[in-house]
């Protein structure tokens, strides 16, 4: 007995000093301990993990993990490793992600035949990825390389290295046509944050070219660059396009400001420029909803627009309710934008307010049906609301089994399990990127067992927009919810429409700006809230708590209703961008709801606000077993 007894003593003493994945029965802590590793950078943990040998489902990921790390670090990597990974899982995501790690390194190691060598088999490859290989052909002799890259480099993002470096090399090879590099340079000055300028014009010749220093003065302070030019200051074609980029920056902040600048000194521009400085007026006039704005994009003539500033010319004829101004512009699109559904719809409206009945009803047939923003507005305007779904047909049992059994799913399912939501996802959707319609919906349905409701979800949407209503609206947590909607006297359905644009029901779910939980509760909202409610033992983490989240999201959307004349279009506006800015958007005169959403600035909250009122009306539709409008749902927004 006495022996017996030491040795349980040697034995517990052992498991003490023993990991905790080394201990785990099922291998899960193992996987979760690289993982945690790779983070960490702890590189002795990932050597020792990675030397072992396991049945478990998810062990690839240990050695990728591995061999992550050592292409993260500043030894050479285990190339031998690496190759024979890449053919062991060749065709996997985990493949696809290590040949593009590994590719990164060689590429910041200069091995440059390693780089071709290693290219073949790259899924999507980005900007990044593309000017690296275009280099790594140059560096090896291949002269064509530069000739490719030249013939799109407008199109390439610059904010990667390597396309800098590219970019650096097509001009001093003169391979940069004029009119390219400053059409290239007028793009990046209509965007928020601009690339390199410098480097955009380096391949011009210097007399051509602006000064670093004219450069810097016109992007430090815009205005006070344009108040020193005087008329007849455009001597070179530099002179014009910095005053232009100058007035575009200035519009941003100040259209009317830009204005008057801009008619002082418009005399020295030639026609085309004065009608694309008329064009930068009008389209930040439009986001600011000046009325002016329809008057500058006139200005602007025939001059051929991107597509954001046309819409933008729409937005602004759209909030004067100018008809004649709505259809000019659409129909000054090209085919392809005039045929999306949204500008399909504003023309059936201005045809329908300029007397022309029988065009707008053709328009409008064209869209209605479609179970989406602009679809349920023509199918109302055409008097036919929006009827509650069909039940979700039954799939056979055999389709279903197939799903489950499928390695690639049931590797993502597991991820799923060990909450490494990341990945579980990469893998959920590299597996089913080419997969037909009856496995989508069988998948989904496998995740709607599973709970993980956001792949259920998009999954379904991938397939049919007519179909599987059930499957795309869940109604998950209702037990939950349904009672903090009712005790904030909210529209249940409103509420489901902003949750699945929100979460898609992930309750840990985490946006890059902080926002958390079921309801995407910001940390200093979720604080302020709580005091507003007596919530006295709240803290951050409790966001991630689905009743805290619900309970503290609902009495947000409670407080934003009633600040906002309780009318759930600026309501979702605000929960999206702010309560101030939803008022700011309303107009001096009442608007019609669907003209207020179409004129949101920012993209994604317009956006948002279309998809959560489209969500509340298939989601009512299935509460209540009655038909919908959402005409009757944006209503009309009063005035500020």
């Amino acid at each position: 007995m006495k022996a017996a007894k030491g040795w349980v003593v040697v034995w517990l003493g052992v498991l003490c000093m023993t990991p905790v994945w080394a201990q785990s029965p099922t291998g899960d802590e193992r996987i979760l301990a690289a993982r945690e590793a790779l983070r960490t950078g702890d590189q002795a943990t990932l050597d020792q993990l990675a030397a072992g040998r396991s049945p478990h489902l998810l062990e690839r990921y240990v050695k990728y993990w591995h061999l992550q790390n050592q292409l993260a670090r500043q030894e050479p990597p285990d190339t031998a490793r690496i190759e024979a990974f890449l053919a062991r899982y060749a065709g996997s995501v985990l493949a696809d992600r290590l040949r593009g790690a590994w590719l990164s390194r060689l590429a910041k190691d200069g091995n440059w035949i390693g780089f071709i060598g290693a290219w073949g088999g790259l899924a999507s490859p980005t900007d990044g990825q593309r000017c690296q290989h275009w280099l790594a052909r140059e560096r090896i002799g291949d002269r064509s390389a530069l000739d490719e890259a030249a013939a799109v480099w407008t199109g390439l993002s610059l904010r990667a290295d390597a396309c800098e470096s590219l970019v650096g090399l097509l001009a001093a090879s003169g391979r940069l046509q004029t009119d390219a590099v400053w059409a290239r340079f007028r793009d990046e000055m209509t965007s928020r944050r601009p690339s390199d300028l410098e480097l955009i014009l380096s391949s011009l010749p210097s007399a051509d070219a602006p000064s670093t220093a004219e450069l810097m003065a016109m992007r430090k302070d815009p205005e006070r660059y344009l108040d020193t030019l005087r008329p007849g200051f455009a001597r070179r074609r530099a002179d014009s396009e910095l005053m232009l980029a100058a007035l575009g920056r200035l519009a941003i902040s100040d259209p009317k400001a830009a204005y008057a600048r801009f008619a002082r000194l418009n005399d020295a521009l030639s026609a085309e420029d004065r009608s694309y400085g008329y064009m930068l007026l009008g389209w930040r006039a439009a986001q600011d909803h000046l009325p002016e704005a329809v008057r500058w994009f006139r200005a602007a003539g025939k001059l051929k627009m991107p597509d954001e500033q046309r819409a933008w010319q729409v937005r602004a004829a759209l909030r004067q309710e100018d008809w004649k101004a709505v259809r000019e512009a659409i129909l000054a699109m090209s085919p392809e934008q005039r045929g999306e559904g949204a500008w399909t719809y504003w023309l059936a409206r201005a045809e329908q307010a300029l007397g022309e009945g029988e065009g707008a009803q053709h328009l409008l047939e064209r869209v209605a049906g479609h179970p989406d923003f602009y679809g349920m507005l023509a199918s109302d305007a055409l008097g036919r609301a929006f009827a509650p779904p069909p039940p979700d047909r039954p799939q056979a049992a055999e389709a279903r089994a197939g799903v489950a059994s499928d390695p690639d799913i049931r590797r993502a399912i597991a991820l799923f399990r060990l909450d490494l939501h990341a990945e579980g996802t990469r893998e959920w959707i590299w597996r089913l990127r080419d997969a037909d319609d009856a496995f989508r919906i069988a998948a989904a349905r496998l995740a709607l067992d599973e709970g993980i409701y956001d792949r259920a979800i998009n999954t379904a949407e991938a397939v049919d927009p007519q179909d599987n209503f059930g499957l795309r609206y869940l109604t998950p947590y209702r037990d939950l919810i349904e009672p903090h909607a009712r005790a904030q006297g909210l529209d249940l359905a409103w509420v489901y429409g902003v949750l699945r644009q929100e979460s898609r029901f992930v309750t840990r779910a985490a946006s890059p700006v902080g926002a958390q939980g079921l309801m995407q509760v910001m940390p200093a909202t979720g604080s302020w809230v709580a005091k507003k409610i007596g919530l006295t033992d709240y803290r951050r983490s409790r966001l991630q708590e689905p009743d805290t989240n619900v309970l503290l999201g609902t009495s947000y959307m409670r407080i934003v209703l009633d600040d906002l004349d309780d009318h759930p279009v600026l309501a979702a506006a605000g929960y999206n961008a702010g309560p101030g800015r939803a008022k700011r958007w309303r107009d001096e005169r009442t608007l019609e709801g669907a003209i207020y959403v179409e004129t949101i600035p920012f993209t994604e909250t317009r956006d948002y606000v279309k998809k959560v009122m489209a969500n509340a009306v298939i989601y009512a539709a299935l509460m209540d077993g009655k038909p919908q409008s959402l005409t009757a749902r944006l209503g009309r927004v009063a005035p500020r």
